[in-house]
């Protein structure tokens, strides 16, 4: 049976003089030569598996390898679901945006904020709007301003290229 090199190494794998054998029980056998600890694991009907590589001498477990993956698998899926995934949207505003639009945008951006999202907030300089991007920069204050209720400024308002771009992260909820 040939496994991948991450997990760990079972009965005849394991490569080593002698380890610290731990019984399928939990208790310590002490330090045994390897062709000892693996008799001992075949008459249990169970495998020897090496759980601490790197220690001195290395640890051997006497368990069930297969029930042993599958409970570790079982654990990384239930870690997964658990994870909150943060994404990030992006809200792109004109120069010379009007009001109801801007309350539009707004409240987008507060509405991804409240689902915990990051927002990226974009304004493209155009011609002769790359003369003024101190308009740019008031409508950036004027949306961060807008949205402070439920998102805080994580990158400022910073002209790149002929974009101007700021970062909005949610605030943490109590």
């Amino acid at each position: 049976m040939i496994i991948s090199s991450k997990e760990a190494a079972i009965n005849e794998e394991i490569r080593y003089k002698e380890v610290r054998v731990i019984n399928s029980d939990g208790s310590q056998m002490g330090i045994v030569p390897v062709k000892d600890a693996q008799e001992v694991a075949y008459a249990k009907g169970l495998d020897l598996v090496c759980i601490a590589p790197n220690a001195t001498p290395p640890v051997c477990k006497i368990m069930d390898f297969g029930k042993y993956r599958f409970e570790k698998a079982k654990r990384e899926k239930e870690a997964k679901k658990n994870q909150k995934v943060i994404e990030l949207k992006e809200i792109r505003l004109g120069l010379s945006i009007d009001t109801h639009d801007f309350e539009t945008k707004g409240n987008h951006a507060i509405g991804f904020l409240k689902n915990g999202n990051k927002v990226k907030v974009s304004i493209r300089f155009r011609g002769r709007e790359m003369g003024h991007p101190e308009i740019g920069l008031d409508a950036m204050k004027r949306f961060a301003e807008y949205c402070s209720e439920f998102g805080s400024v994580e990158k400022a308002a910073k002209l790149e290229g002929k974009y101007m771009l700021m970062f909005l992260a949610p605030k943490a909820t109590k």
